[in-house]
């Protein structure tokens, strides 16, 4: 992910990523991959919950700038009804169940490349049952990827699948990087983009996904989530954003690009993928618990996309 340096440095790796420099934890942008890796150690530790990733306190609990931020729901004050620890903790539970179910499909359909963009603090090659054969492609900058493989070898971790590191940032030939390091893009792959498209400008996300769909064969799928253009700043005092902001220092409208957004998923359609797009309270309706809407919801806008290349 990128410096504290705002939507400039910001928009090339995504909100998993950024765990840091050679200490071990950036500022800004980089600080927003351990509050997932948090949201995600609250929602692991819930007697409900919608996904578990064991490893997410230990990232949290390693870096020293959110060493004292809670990892447990029973650590917060005002528990669920803390905009940040509570909702925003329970939306990232959510995201991460729905784009682990995504995977699955997707491998189990029969692909067996998964290239995770802007991996930072993403443990699904560790907790995630792949079938036979899976190969899991981490892309991300040398020093985010350094501090979770010295947080997971301290636990002694042992991924799932064959597990292939790209150290290398999305602003340099990343494509290049991540073929060199054993992609064939004659064979389906599964991507994801969790949480990178909000920091990135308008043309730089068009070529994100142009270089996706360059690199995928027929039987690839790809998930990202969005935001709808419009002003962010209408949101500038949902309660989302100002707790955050309070509570930890991230002022995230700060950090996101704020410029006319694309229309990927009418892009992706229009280079023959077929795509389905949804709000996250579809998924809370159909799990049963996770965000609903309310008023100044900062979630109103977001919109998770899934496409598939259609086999030739």
């Amino acid at each position: 992910m990128g410096e504290t340096g705002g939507t400039e440095e910001a928009g090339r790796t995504g909100e998993t990523s950024g765990a840091g420099e050679a200490d071990g934890v950036g500022g800004g942008v980089g600080l927003t991959a351990l509050l997932v890796a948090a949201a995600r150690a609250i929602e692991t530790h819930r007697q409900d919950p919608l996904a578990r990733d064991v490893f997410a306190e230990h990232f949290v609990l390693a870096a020293p700038a959110c060493a004292n931020w809670p990892v447990r729901l029973q650590q917060v004050p005002d528990g669920d009804a803390n905009p940040l620890w509570g909702r925003f903790a329970r939306y990232f539970g959510l995201r991460t169940r729905v784009l682990d179910d995504f995977v699955l499909r997707s491998v189990q359909a029969g692909a067996r490349q998964v290239v995770l963009l802007g991996a930072g603090l993403d443990s699904r090659a560790y907790r995630l049952d792949w079938p036979p054969g899976c190969v899991i492609f981490e892309v991300d900058r040398e020093g985010v990827l350094a501090f979770k493989h010295e947080v997971l070898d301290g636990l002694s971790a042992e991924p799932k699948a064959a597990r292939v590191p790209v150290p290398v940032d999305l602003r340099a030939d990343w494509a290049g990087a991540l073929t060199d390091a054993g992609f064939d893009p004659a064979a389906p792959s599964v991507w994801l983009a969790e949480g990178l498209l909000f920091y990135l400008p308008n043309a730089a996300e068009t070529s994100l996904i142009d270089t996706v769909d360059e690199l995928s064969a027929g039987g690839s799928a790809l998930a990202f989530e969005v935001k709808l253009d419009k002003d962010l700043l209408e949101y500038r005092d949902s309660p989302l954003y100002t707790s955050t902001t309070e509570q930890i220092g991230i002022d995230l409208l700060n950090l996101f690009d704020r410029g006319t957004r694309p229309d990927s998923a009418g892009h992706l359609t229009g280079k023959g993928w077929s795509t389905s797009v949804h709000t996250p309270f579809d998924f809370t309706r159909h799990h049963g618990r996770g965000p609903l809407p309310e008023a100044n919801d900062a979630l109103a806008g977001n919109r998770w996309v899934f496409a598939n290349k259609p086999r030739p």
